[in-house]
């Protein structure tokens, strides 16, 4: 690299530096002068040393530069360890913070001069934004209990762990069951289960579910009734439940329209007033629910437990088997059944139908054809939905859920007349 090049790249070493050390120097700014193992300055200096050790390291070839870049550590931590050792002494505490921080700063400064200088700067925005949260993170802590952690952690393992070992690829002898979409489907519910947890125990009953319903929606809202309907049989808030379902339910009509936009606009246009009514009473009958709140007689407090993994590999295999069958009858009643196949693929999906039958517009099918099939991809989920809700969820959340859909279908249907005849 040429000098000015290189200057630029010392600049953001030392701006990582400056930026670690303006949130170690704040933390201890009621310190007196020399009370203080490292501020903003050594901060900003370990950063420009990180990366002229780099620098030098560039020349020694392989070897040399990594035995190079080693003895800077070393040295930087012979000098900081037997200062930090005494702050701690003085002041009677335990904490590697500040040390494994200039580390941190060490290393990002080097990866700055290394060409990677959008990297270590995100990485010390990262790393200070850590550091700040402190009494955040440690309240959080002491807050968390262990069914929380457990079931993160089990989370976590599936969709890091076990998701990249599960072929993506169908199974023939399982009707072409995809057990990687299968998998992915038991992450969404898992996922979508914790953030109606989360979001109840963040932000109340009432609001949290409704949040985290119109957030599940963006993704499936079978998963969010699915696992509403898990939550009301440990005993959750029953109307809180149904009502973020019928959330979810409308912001799932709603992305409906958008993506027949997307693809073929001429459906879209057809087809927007009808989804737009089902959705309005959705959310209508949300807010009904979400209003009458609920009671201590009525609705008892949240379950403890985020999620259970077995329910939830349950509903996962019970949807699977549900697309498997819909696929199967789909391949009996051939592509010229284009209703009959929508309202059998709705069952599980509608996006699906959303994304495939607009592409037969205009040469095979007409566009007014088209809405008719993602209308009814749409009636049949919905339907599907209220029998899972009713199946699945105690019976006051099935009543909820199955009015609130009736509603929903009335309103739909009946634009859906007036608009396409």
């Amino acid at each position: 690299m040429n000098g000015e090049d290189l200057i630029r790249r010392l600049a953001v070493a030392l701006a990582i530096g400056l930026l670690v050390g303006a949130e170690r120097h704040w933390r201890d700014r009621d310190a007196s002068p020399g009370r203080r193992t490292a501020g903003v300055r050594t901060f900003a200096l370990i950063g420009l040393a990180g990366g002229v050790f780099a620098a030098l390291a560039g020349s020694g070839g392989p070897l040399g530069g990594a035995l190079l870049m080693a003895a800077g550590l070393l040295a930087l931590v012979a000098v900081l360890l037997p200062l930090e050792l005494r702050e701690a002494e003085a002041e009677d505490r335990f904490s590697a913070t500040s040390l494994v921080a200039a580390i941190g700063t060490y290393a990002l400064g080097a990866l700055a001069v290394l060409g990677q200088g959008e990297a270590a700067g995100a990485a010390a925005v990262a790393m200070v934004a850590v550091l700040a949260a402190r009494e955040s993170l440690h309240g959080l802590m002491s807050r968390i209990t262990w069914a929380e952690m457990r079931s993160a952690i089990v989370l976590l393992s599936m969709t890091l762990l076990a998701l990249p070992l599960v072929p993506d690829e169908p199974v023939r002898w399982l009707a072409g069951v995809n057990l990687h979409k299968a998998w992915l489907l038991a992450i969404l519910l898992a996922g979508i289960s914790f953030l109606g947890y989360l979001a109840v125990k963040l932000g109340g009953e009432r609001r949290g579910l409704l949040l985290a319903g119109a957030a599940g929606g963006l993704v499936t809202s079978t998963a969010v009734t699915l696992a509403n309907a898990a939550a009301s049989m440990q005993g959750g808030p029953t109307r809180g439940l149904a009502a973020g379902a019928m959330v979810a339910g409308a912001v799932s009509c709603l992305r409906t329209v958008v993506l027949a936009m997307l693809v073929a606009p001429q459906v879209a246009r057809v087809l927007w007033p009808a989804l737009l009514a089902a959705a309005m009473a959705m959310g209508a009958m949300a807010l009904v629910l979400s209003l009458r709140g609920t009671t201590a007689d009525d609705a008892p407090k949240p379950p403890d437990n985020p999620f259970e993994i077995a329910s939830v590999l349950r509903m996962a295999a019970l949807l699977t088997a549900v697309g498997a069958l819909a696929k199967l009858g789909a391949e009996w009643l051939g592509g010229a059944a284009v209703i009959v196949i929508s309202a059998v693929t709705g069952l599980t999906d509608v996006d699906a139908i959303t994304l495939s039958v607009p592409q037969l517009v205009p040469e095979v099918i007409t566009a007014a054809l088209a809405a008719r099939a993602i209308a009814v991809a749409v009636a049949s989920n919905i339907i599907a939905k209220a029998v899972y809700a009713a199946a699945l969820g105690n019976r006051a959340y099935g009543r909820s859920y199955g009015i609130g859909s009736l509603i929903a279908l009335s309103a739909g249907g009946a634009v859906l007349v007036l608009t396409i005849r």
